[in-house]
């Protein structure tokens, strides 16, 4: 993951996909859109672990535009699980809105 490693953190697991996307995020100076979603399993930079699934939502074109996330394994599971459901109960909720 090129963010991890502009950060002085070398990546040793090779455990990283990028993949394009359209959504926002929140920062610090507010509200941007991301383009960019880097998904990968190495280690973090500010959580206490070895190793972590790590998250970085960015938009490449913009200097600053991340939201970086690090979780212990059995966290980005259950996070996987919980979104899965929500989609879930989404699509349950147009289907039944669409008659």
């Amino acid at each position: 993951m090129g963010t991890r490693e502009d950060e002085g953190n070398d990546m040793c697991t090779a455990i990283a996909e990028r993949h394009e996307f359209t959504g926002s995020g929140k920062g610090a100076n507010g509200w941007f859109h991301l383009r960019q979603l880097y998904v990968g399993y190495d280690h973090p930079v500010h959580v206490d672990l070895e190793h972590a699934v790590l998250l970085d939502f960015v938009d490449e074109a913009r200097p600053g535009a991340r939201v970086a996330v690090e979780l212990p394994r059995d966290a980005a599971r259950d996070l996987a699980h919980r979104i899965l459901a929500t989609i879930d109960a989404a699509d349950a909720y147009e289907a039944a809105a669409a008659g």
